[in-house]
């Protein structure tokens, strides 16, 4: 593309300002900007049509072939890895999972219904707890609480 520095467009923002004028130099820049959009949007589209075409006419599998050959021992790595990612895939996914039994169901099923009751037992049991505590911690205060108030001295109200 174009090497140009900041100083380079300084200068042509500088020219630009006194030949088109300040008034007229928004309008121009967007105009500049929709070209080199527009610019942009063809480049683009003509590259993908090549590598359209190439895809096409088979010159990607020829590329992979001439890189394969190129770098055997990493053409064969991958290989390996893909063969050792799907083995692993089937034989370490773990069993299969199959339709439990009626019998097998319902004894899963009381399983869950007894572990949630002894999960609610426990959760009563620590809310109980916990009340407890904060009423004997603001019995606690309340007591202490008449105990500076008894030994608190009068304030003398006479002036």
């Amino acid at each position: 593309m174009l090497d140009l520095g900041w100083t380079e467009l300084l200068v042509i923002g500088i020219v630009a300002l006194i030949v088109v004028g300040p008034k007229d130099l928004p309008g121009m820049f967007r105009t500049v900007g929709n070209f080199v959009g527009k610019a942009k949007r063809m480049a683009r589209d003509f590259s993908q049509a090549m590598n359209d075409a190439a895809d096409d006419a088979g010159v990607r599998d020829v590329s992979d072939t001439l890189r394969k050959a190129s770098n055997p021992v990493g053409s064969a790595m991958d290989e390996a890895k893909k063969a050792t990612s799907t083995f692993t895939q089937d034989t370490m996914a773990g069993p299969k999972k199959s339709a439990m039994s009626e019998e097998r169901a319902a004894d899963a099923e009381k399983i869950r219904k007894k572990s949630a009751e002894v999960a609610q037992a426990r959760l009563d049991r620590e809310a109980e707890e916990r009340a407890a505590k904060e009423a004997a911690e603001a019995a606690e205060s309340a007591d202490s609480g008449e105990d500076g108030a008894k030994t608190a001295p009068a304030e003398d109200k006479t002036t």
